[in-house]
């Protein structure tokens, strides 16, 4: 058998058992004592904003590193096929009306949101067996709740902010770190660094939101909320 394939065979080997009846200690693995029967139609009686902010809760507590890492997915329109594009960004914001991330307005991801307003948002917590999965349309944030934020960040994020054209090619990190240097230049006798014209909130408000949580014999729960404009509604899904 060759590397690759042993390689491959050895993905093919990986899995979790999900469910264990028993918390498990450090030696054992990441999962920590999930129940079967954690997840049903009752969970999301209130909502899907509940549950989710619930689970980011108990994947803190659980010392889960950024617990509210959520993988953001958009649509990039601009080549001569339609193609999904997913990256890691953090969720800076939960409510019933939605979920929201900041950004330059100037990514790739911008100007694909600018092209096509609709979003997907991926929560995993591999250590509680758990998965959440948000779908609707994306609307810029206003300009104060953007503002609050921004006085929250370091400043060495800030300067960041203005340091970087995200998603545009340069040279080397030498020409990035000069960059920094720069606007830390400008901002040096400012007292408070203003947010940059380019750089701002998205709220993705879920018309779908989906709950995952991992049962033994791959026979998982999964329970769908559906929002509209006439309310809210639940169905369990196969898995």
């Amino acid at each position: 058998m060759s590397d690759v394939e042993e390689s491959d065979a050895g993905l093919a080997a990986m899995r979790a058992e999900y469910g264990a009846a028993h918390p498990r200690s450090p030696e054992q693995g990441p999962l920590l004592g999930v129940r079967d029967t954690e997840l049903d139609e009752n969970s999301v009686a209130g909502g899907w904003e509940p549950l989710l902010r619930q689970w980011i809760d108990q994947a803190t507590s659980a010392g889960i590193a950024e617990p509210n890492a959520m993988v953001l997915g958009t649509l990039d329109s601009a080549g001569p096929v339609t193609r999904p594009v997913t990256r890691t960004v953090l969720c800076k914001g939960l409510s019933p009306d939605g979920v929201t991330f900041y950004t330059n307005y100037d990514s790739a991801k911008g100007a694909q949101l600018a092209a096509v307003p609709y979003a997907s948002a991926t929560f995993l917590w591999p250590q509680l067996a758990r998965q959440a999965h948000l779908r609707g349309r994306v609307e810029r944030v206003p300009a104060g709740t953007t503002e609050e934020y921004w006085r929250s960040r370091p400043r060495e994020s800030q300067l960041g902010a203005w340091a970087s054209e995200q998603s545009q090619p340069i040279s080397s990190r030498d020409e990035l770190d000069r960059r920094l240097v720069r606007a830390t230049a400008r901002f040096a006798t400012a007292a408070e660094i203003p947010v940059p014209p380019h750089w701002g909130g998205y709220l993705l408000r879920p018309d779908e939101a989906e709950f995952w949580q991992g049962r033994r014999g791959r026979l998982h729960n999964r329970i769908l909320v559906r929002v509209g404009a006439t309310g809210m509604s639940v169905q369990r899904l196969q898995p």
